[in-house]
């Protein structure tokens, strides 16, 4: 079976939609870290975590977010190794935004994720002074908006 089409943003920022607010994803075996961008695009901010659950109930979760912010875009984490390869997590991405980009019919992209949970963990440790109970329960949505910050940096420098 041939592998489906990744979207990276290095190739497909030019065709995000402008003055639309965008929704980082930070795809997990168990959750889904949501963060949302404001209409400028200028900053991501961590909005929640969903519990993954059947697909469907993903989706309609996923929808209901995108219909109450008004979402136009999406920029999921894609797991790269420290080496820069897409190994099995990479791949378990691509399987889900398949199935998943055809049911949002919305502009997404993929954006190198490595580190971010790492990052995320560090800064609520060291900076917020958090439990590792509160961390826990915060950890992907802020992953998410680390990885939606990223992109939106990365499109800003481009788009100057």
């Amino acid at each position: 079976m041939k592998s489906p089409t990744i979207q990276h943003l290095d190739a497909f920022y030019p065709t995000c939609p402008r003055d639309a607010r965008l929704l980082g994803i930070d795809h997990g075996t168990k959750t889904l870290g949501l963060a949302l961008s404001d209409p400028a695009q200028i900053m991501a901010t961590p909005l929640k975590t969903i519990i993954r659950g059947k697909f469907e109930a993903d989706v309609a979760a996923l929808k209901a977010v995108i219909r109450d912010y008004g979402v136009e875009g999406l920029v999921v984490g894609w797991p790269l190794s420290m080496d820069g390869r897409a190994g099995p997590r990479a791949q378990s991405v691509r399987d889900y935004m398949v199935m998943l980009a055809p049911r949002l019919n919305l502009w997404w992209a993929v954006w190198d994720e490595r580190l971010t949970s790492d990052a995320a963990n560090r800064l609520m440790a060291e900076e917020m002074d958090l439990s590792f109970a509160k961390r826990e329960k915060a950890v992907d949505a802020l992953a998410a908006q680390t990885i939606l910050q990223g992109a939106l940096d990365f499109m800003a420098a481009r788009r100057t």
